[in-house]
């Protein structure tokens, strides 16, 4: 396997996964983002539980996109909440890209139908200021790189039809991300325990999940360890300047045209962002 930031001509799929299956389950999902319209599960055209096979898909995506002139800023986590890797029978999380063009600023709507099935998550994003290289983190290592934290809002998506997703289904749509929102004020480590933290996201004004940083693994910092270790062994590792989602302190919520979304993540502050109506975008234009 090699390293999705560098991608050497040819190396899409290792030797064991099959290649032909790997394009077409990419095509599919690539049509169904073009087009606005899901796809069927994409598992049906990779062999059962492949999981390597689905991050040949995600990687496929990435230097695709990378080819087309897209910039890669960093990574999320996926899977994090110990209910969801029971419903999906998995023991571990996974991980996506983060393209700069996915990054939405405070302040400017989500314009209609720019993402197919939204929900909105709350999370703790890290943004490194040092490598991460080795196979090994440590805490230290990771609180040492890390420049600052901040609060994120990320906005899942699928692009599979009725969110029908299994783990490969999910890794192989880039952990099924969509756009995400970053808080404006960074906060230092050392001022802020991430794993006590609170999280309340509201929309519209009204409470709609709620939970803490424990509820991400623990911690966002053992997710944020278990990605650098991953990443590290597959001869990628994180870098100055990269973005880590972190992952989910609570449950997700369903978004659709005019909704707000405000989560406010103790000692990290709060993170804002809305979707536009179609009525709004014909007023404004």
């Amino acid at each position: 396997m090699f390293a999705p930031h560098h991608f050497p001509p040819g190396a899409i799929v290792s030797a064991h996964e099959p290649a032909d299956a790997v394009h077409k389950a990419a095509a599919a999902l690539e049509e169904a983002a073009r087009t606005g319209a899901p796809c069927a599960p994409v598992r049906s055209r990779l062999p059962e539980g492949d999981v390597e096979a689905a991050y040949a898909v995600q990687r496929l995506h990435v230097e695709r996109g990378i080819a087309a002139g897209r910039r890669l800023v960093g990574r999320k986590i996926g899977l994090t909440s110990p209910a969801v890797q029971r419903q999906l029978g998995v023991d571990r999380p996974d991980f996506g890209a983060l393209f700069a063009d996915m990054a939405v600023p405070e302040g400017r709507p989500i314009a209609p139908g720019r993402l197919l099935q939204p929900k909105v998550e709350a999370e703790v994003a890290l943004v490194l200021g040092a490598d991460l290289p080795h196979h090994d983190p440590t805490v230290a290592d990771l609180l040492r790189a890390t420049a600052f934290a901040l609060p994120a809002l990320e906005i899942v998506d699928s692009r599979i039809a009725d969110w029908d997703i299994t783990i490969v289904d999910t890794i192989a749509d880039n952990a099924s991300c969509g756009l995400y929102v970053l808080g404006g004020t960074p906060a230092p480590l050392d001022r802020v325990d991430l794993r006590a933290v609170t999280m309340i996201l509201t929309k519209n004004g009204e409470t709609v999940s709620e939970g803490t940083g424990a509820d991400c693994l623990g911690s966002p910092l053992t997710a944020a360890l278990w990605l650098a270790s991953t990443l590290a062994g597959l001869g990628d590792p994180l870098r100055a300047g990269d973005i880590v989602l972190t992952g989910a302190l609570g449950p997700m919520a369903a978004a659709a045209e005019g909704d707000e979304f405000t989560a406010h993540i103790e000692g990290l502050g709060t993170v804002t962002t809305t979707f536009a109506s179609a009525a709004t975008e014909r007023t404004a234009a």
